[in-house]
């Protein structure tokens, strides 16, 4: 699969749920992390990213419709030089671990996929972390064939970054009912030296009914320092 072929492959999924992508910017500079969520439901898109310093969470828009605690998390935290993001309250769990000399893996050992029958939306997580002696690791919880006595923990690290170059996974392959969990390896998309123009090219890429918001996050390889832009489609 190209570059393009990933670019379009979020492009024409109505609803590929919540999407996670990372990898490192043409010129080199910046590690960069993508993370957005979609939704079909009043309650779904009742939902705004809302910034905290280094930190996002998630919050409604309207007080007064009901929520869904698993909508309601930190998509992405930091420590040090680890920098998290997940599509669920696992961002906690992995954080904690870390603070207590633990590990991303062994952090999504104790997790499973959501609670959501009859989707049992997949955990996807990914970290960048600058004194790792890897560029970046991704993993994805997911049932066994829908099944929800078996929990699979998929587990991908990356050795190396490649310019230019993110990898992707999604809760879904598309839109359906019950929802087809994500397959396979993380797929390859593409990245931009330009914080907005990574933001202009995933949002763009959304399907427009069902995206509801999004974050991109650079963080610079020499420095560490980072930087962010919230996207909210709902205020």
């Amino acid at each position: 699969m190209s570059l393009q072929d990933g670019m379009n492959r979020i492009k024409n999924a109505s609803y590929p749920g919540r999407g996670i992508a990372i990898g490192l910017t043409p010129n080199g500079e910046h590690f960069a992390q993508v993370y957005w969520i979609m939704g079909r439901s009043p309650s779904s898109r009742n939902r705004v990213f809302v910034q905290e310093e280094t930190f996002v969470k998630t919050d409604t828009v309207d007080k007064t419709q009901e929520v869904d605690p698993l909508t309601m998390y930190y998509p992405i935290k930091s420590l040090g030089t680890s920098h998290i993001v997940t599509n669920g309250d696992q961002t906690d769990t992995i954080h904690d671990a870390l603070q207590n000399g633990g590990t991303f893996d062994s952090a999504l050992m104790a997790r499973t996929f959501e609670p959501d029958g009859p989707n049992f939306t997949p955990r996807i997580s990914g970290v960048v972390n600058l004194e790792d002696d890897v560029a970046y690791r991704l993993a994805v919880l997911k049932t066994v064939g829908g099944d929800e006595r078996y929990c699979s923990r998929q587990f991908f690290t990356y050795e190396t970054a490649i310019a230019g170059v993110g990898h992707c996974v999604t809760t879904y392959v598309d839109d359906g009912s019950p929802l087809p969990s994500f397959e396979g390896e993380p797929f390859v998309v593409a990245l931009y030296d330009g914080l907005q123009e990574t933001v202009d090219a995933y949002w763009n890429a959304l399907n427009e009914d069902n995206r509801v918001s999004m974050l991109v996050k650079f963080i610079a390889r020499e420095s560490g320092a980072s930087e962010l832009v919230v996207v909210n489609k709902y205020e």
